[in-house]
């Protein structure tokens, strides 16, 4: 989920503060696993009760029951006045799709981003995941999507900035003909879901702001068979495609370590 948080610095915290970027102590690195583990836990309960039939409203019901099953709560529930405790967006919906009623279908698309907060500190991840049987243009987004992921990832290493892996990202969503939202960008994760820095999905290389080991950042491109350009529903949260084309989104909790990224959310 992506809200811009105005950000509060909590007193008692032992991170450190480089521009208002937090430096992770082990002991909180170590929480954030742990978060990352539960976001994890909450994903296979998804993928594995997912089927046509179901309501996005079905998916909060056992993804909140898990989530509070593991010992965490939801982060995004009550979050701005967001009512559920999942993000479930079908199809032409980006990111930020509300549970409801509506009926999940096979051939669809659907992208589940899941939050939850355990001793304080939080764990963020998004999946795009096919209903049954669908196209194999839709799966070819999917696949380019969890791959354009995959690629930011390796570039969030030390020394390298923030634009190295928005064009990580990019370079490859756009060598396989998609489009990249660029309004919705990843960001820093721990204490609170939206700290600093931003993690646009483009570049350019070599610019933005620099990755030091200890720094925990939220990767999670967003990709389009047609165009960029998005609009917001009436509810004021799902945003979709400008165009009613089909989106995909992954999402990665990741810890900067010297010796290379850290996943914390799983495997997907």
């Amino acid at each position: 989920m992506q809200q811009k948080l105005s950000l509060k610095t909590a007193s008692n915290s032992p991170s450190t503060y480089t521009g208002g970027i937090t430096i992770k102590s082990n002991e909180e690195l170590d929480a954030v696993r742990r978060a990352g583990k539960v976001v994890a836990a909450v994903h296979e309960a998804l993928k594995q009760a997912l089927r046509p039939g179901l309501t996005t409203k079905d998916l909060d019901i056992i993804a909140e029951r898990e989530i509070r099953k593991q010992g965490a709560i939801p982060t995004f529930k009550g979050y701005f006045g967001f009512p559920a405790s999942i993000c479930a967006s079908l199809n032409e919906e980006i990111v930020h799709g509300i549970p409801c009623n509506r009926v999940i279908r096979a051939g669809d698309i659907i992208k589940l981003d899941v939050g939850a907060t355990l001793d304080g500190y939080i764990g963020d991840a998004a999946v795009s995941l096919p209903v049954g049987d669908i196209s194999r243009h839709a799966m070819d987004l999917i696949e380019a999507t969890k791959i354009s992921l995959d690629e930011g990832i390796k570039a969030a290493i030390p020394g390298n900035r923030t634009g190295d892996i928005g064009a990580a990202v990019e370079a490859y969503a756009i060598s396989r003909g998609y489009s990249v939202v660029r309004e919705y960008v990843g960001h820093g994760v721990g204490r609170f879901l939206h700290e600093d820095p931003q993690i646009p999905n483009y570049g350019p290389s070599g610019m933005g702001d620099l990755l030091r080991p200890g720094m925990v950042i939220a990767i999670e491109p967003m990709l389009n068979i047609g165009e960029a350009t998005t609009r917001v529903l009436d509810d004021q949260w799902t945003v979709v495609t400008a165009d009613s084309s089909l989106s995909s989104h992954f999402e990665h909790t990741v810890i900067i370590t010297e010796s290379g990224p850290e996943i914390t959310t799983g495997v997907m």
